[in-house]
């Protein structure tokens, strides 16, 4: 369950998503209209085999759970010197007045390479939490790549990474304008369906 930091300290989720490719995502296209007599049924839509990808990238995020905030940004391969590179842009992200960042990520190898190490050296508010193995729901970064892919990927046809990244770039402009808490073991309750003719019988005495 999720527990408030203590004074002064940030908790902040980070992850990569991707690769990320540029063809056809699933979800709605517009059916073009075509000449014909009123009667004649609409054409169906279609979507296009993609052949190649036209490009492709790897999507960096940050996503501070405390208030919903979010920070991505974009590279081209998944290496150490670009994690690094995305930790320094976060350490920018941060408010200069937090004193203690918690870090949650998972142990991919270039989660914890030397720069990292030198990183975190030179960096003394930085603590790295490193998740389990098969525990990526502790991470609250997860829930919220699905939102990203729903606002900035479902449904749409792009060119190019470029973009690509312009949709991913909108969409967390979107959600940081209307963004909300997330909060750990928070899950939704089922209520048990009713069997019917329970409410009939007599109660007990």
């Amino acid at each position: 369950m999720y527990t408030e930091p203590p004074p002064g300290s940030l908790i902040v989720c980070l992850d990569q998503m991707g690769p990320v490719h540029a063809p056809s995502y699933p979800g709605r296209e517009l059916v073009p209209t075509r000449p014909g007599p009123p009667e004649a049924p609409a054409a169906r839509a279609k979507q296009e085999i993609e052949r190649g990808h036209r490009g492709s990238g790897y999507v960096f995020g940050a996503f501070r759970p405390v208030d919903g905030e979010a920070f991505t940004a974009e590279y081209d391969r998944r290496t150490s010197e670009n994690w690094v590179a995305f930790l320094e842009e976060v350490e920018a992200w941060v408010p200069p007045g937090v004193e203690r960042v918690d870090a949650i990520l998972d142990n991919l190898q270039a989660h914890h390479s030397r720069d990292v190490l030198l990183f975190s050296l030179t960096h003394p508010r930085w603590e790295f939490v490193f998740l389990p193995t098969h525990a990526a729901y502790l991470n609250l970064i997860e829930p919220w790549w699905k939102t990203l892919r729903s606002l900035a990927l479902k449904g749409r046809r792009f060119a190019d990474w470029a973009a690509v990244w312009e949709a991913v770039r909108a969409a967390t402009e979107y959600w940081n304008a209307h963004r909300h808490p997330f909060i750990w073991g928070r899950r939704r309750r089922h209520r048990p369906r009713r069997q019917p003719g329970l409410a009939l019988l007599p109660k007990a005495a």
